[in-house]
């Protein structure tokens, strides 16, 4: 038998463990891979916490919705991930797609990610994309999936840094944060509804307008307008209408505020006479709290 000592035993010991880390590592970012998709066939699809009727419900899905496939090993339920949501349903409202072909839209959850020639970390890389970035997702192979950015690159990104979306999201979304965007710090004044100032429904009725879309200008109007898609939180995406409702504030309506999603929990809205148009957090606090929806129209 070989004995190390002294520094040949520590750093036998230090590439072992850290041989084992990565091995660690390797394993669970497979496991996050996708391993296929499937499209829901059942309306109020339950996405349940875990492979039981009796577990808790994280979410409901539509009918065909694409979902991404996590596991297939448990009998009669699906892993699947969608919209940021991770959990199982039942096998028997689920349809794999046995060629890993479809068309759906996904949103970039990691930063600088790159997009690649071939299913391969080894591949070139045709660029990068940025968190919260939308694309068309063509397929699957191999854990990655086939992607067109927005640009028509062509490419491979791993499965695990891709959320899918519901396919009704437009690429338009990203087109309105950054006009909104150009309005950071304008003032607020009541009533106000163009770059000289604006108050919380005329900042989103201004930018929407620039979209073709027409809103009222008020937030309750705007939320009872009947105009795009209602969205749960988990499913928002960049250029979503947000609504809140402080019932100090609302005088007995449906909504008292009104901003546009931008991505990584934060919105962009005109706040107050005190802040102007500004970024607020979502994810807490004051509009965590009095959070109404989002309705997603471009």
């Amino acid at each position: 038998m070989i004995r190390f000592t002294g520094k040949a035993a520590k750093a036998l010991l230090f590439s072992t463990v850290t041989a084992l880390m990565l091995s660690a590592s390797a394993m669970a970012a497979e496991g996050d891979l996708a391993v296929g998709a499937g499209v829901t066939t059942g309306s109020s699809l339950r996405l349940r916490a875990e492979a039981s009727t009796s577990s808790s419900i994280i979410t409901m899905l539509n009918k065909d919705v694409t979902l991404a496939v996590l596991d297939t090993s448990t009998s009669g339920w699906y892993k699947v991930s969608y919209a940021g949501n991770t959990g199982f349903v039942s096998a028997d409202y689920l349809t794999l797609d046995d060629d890993n072909v479809f068309e759906t839209y996904g949103r970039i959850t990691g930063d600088a990610v790159n997009v690649r020639t071939a299913a391969s970390t080894e591949a070139d890389a045709l660029g990068t994309v940025a968190k919260d970035t939308i694309l068309t997702v063509n397929g699957l192979l191999d854990g990655w999936y086939d992607v067109t950015c927005e640009s028509g690159t062509r490419g491979y990104i791993r499965s695990d840094f891709v959320d899918l979306v519901s396919s009704n999201v437009s690429a338009n979304g990203s087109s309105v944060v950054s006009f909104a965007q150009q309005y950071l710090g304008v003032r607020y004044v009541y009533g106000g509804a163009s770059p000289k100032g604006f108050d919380c429904s005329g900042f989103t009725m201004y930018v929407m307008k620039q979209f073709g879309y027409s809103l009222p200008h008020t937030a309750t109007g705007q939320w009872k307008s009947g105009l795009g898609t209602k969205v749960s939180f988990a499913e928002m995406m960049p250029g979503d209408l947000v609504f809140f409702c402080d019932p100090s504030r609302s005088l007995g309506k449906a909504c008292s505020h009104a901003g546009i999603y931008v991505g990584n929990g934060q919105f962009i809205h005109a706040s107050s006479s005190k802040n102007g148009v500004i970024y607020s957090d979502l994810t807490s606090g004051y509009y965590n709290r009095y959070f109404v929806g989002a309705i997603r129209l471009a």
